[in-house]
């Protein structure tokens, strides 16, 4: 959906740079250069754009929901890691850039999601994911989230990020986060603490061709996402009218779980046996998370998380 919405807004930039109206684009591209560090910066939010009725048919479609399984105090900040990444990461956007559930369940907490810079170069498409509520998964961007002296800001980060995205079949219980530290390093410099969000049904929504490790198309597939910043899964799911071949998601339920959070203590200087010791932490809690959930989402009894 993002791709082509994105595709849209940089068609109609080149329509205003080939056609009559190139002045418009040439104000735009002035204001892009005076606005570029907004997205860094807290984004520019719109209630109006994140309670569209849309959104509303988006999130029953599946349908979507969100699980609370603790209270989070919004004297604190608060870095929410979500797994698994899918395809589409429809849990993270339907829970936490549209709709009441988030600040019903979490009063006085307002969530960012965290996504890839390269997003933000997109004319006009980045005012549109910064009304979502969505911002930079820079570190610039998250440390300005988590910096906030009164607490109440949850930073929400994929994890996995786009490399997961390649493990999305249905099934899958992969997990790329052995080496993904960073967002460890960010929460003890900021004493923001670390809560486990785990997204049961998120691989459900889309089929992919066979990409098994060591393949032709997967090491294709690596090579691109090193150079463009973002994976290209080849998938499919169902048509308008039909079930058998499509671009559209299937119609499987979401259940974003949101787990107990993880006491920080601010550590402007962490240690790398610091950071190993909370992410071995974080892991723990990530896999109790979803042994204690996953039978009430037809996960079977022998299925466990799976951390490369």
């Amino acid at each position: 959906f993002l791709y082509l919405v994105a595709e849209f807004c940089c068609g109609f930039f080149v329509i205003l740079i080939l056609g009559n109206f190139w002045f418009l684009a040439v104000l735009y591209l002035l204001w892009l250069y005076l606005d570029w560090e907004t997205p860094c910066a807290g984004g520019r939010r719109s209630q109006w754009v994140r309670s569209w009725t849309v959104w509303k048919y988006f999130r029953e479609y599946f349908p979507i929901h969100l699980i609370k399984t603790s209270e989070l105090n919004p004297n604190h900040n608060y870095l929410l890691g979500f797994h698994p990444h899918g395809v589409l990461v429809a849990g993270a956007f339907g829970n936490f850039c549209t709709g009441p559930s988030f600040k019903n369940l979490f009063p006085g907490l307002t969530p960012y999601l965290h996504i890839m810079p390269i997003w933000f170069g997109c004319p006009f498409f980045r005012e549109y994911i910064m009304s979502a509520g969505m911002v930079s998964a820079s570190k610039e961007s998250v440390s300005y989230v988590l910096n906030n002296k009164g607490g109440g800001h949850a930073s929400v980060i994929v994890i996995g990020g786009a490399e997961e995205s390649l493990n999305a079949h249905p099934g899958s219980l992969t997990l790329n986060i052995l080496k993904r530290k960073g967002f460890i390093k960010m929460a003890l410099k900021h004493g923001a603490h670390l809560v486990p969000v785990f997204s049961f049904g998120e691989n459900e929504l889309f089929k992919q061709v066979a990409n098994p490790k060591g393949s032709r198309l997967r090491n294709v597939q690596e090579k691109l996402q090193k150079i463009m910043g973002f994976a290209l899964p080849l998938f499919h799911a169902r048509g308008v009218f039909q079930y058998s071949f499509g671009l559209i998601p299937y119609r499987q339920p979401i259940h974003t779980v949101v787990g107990s959070p993880i006491p920080v203590k601010q550590n402007l200087n962490p240690t790398t046996e610091e950071i190993d010791q909370l992410h071995a932490l974080y892991l723990q809690k990530l896999r109790q998370l979803f042994e204690e959930h996953k039978r009430n989402y037809g996960i079977p009894e022998h299925k466990s998380l799976i951390f490369e």
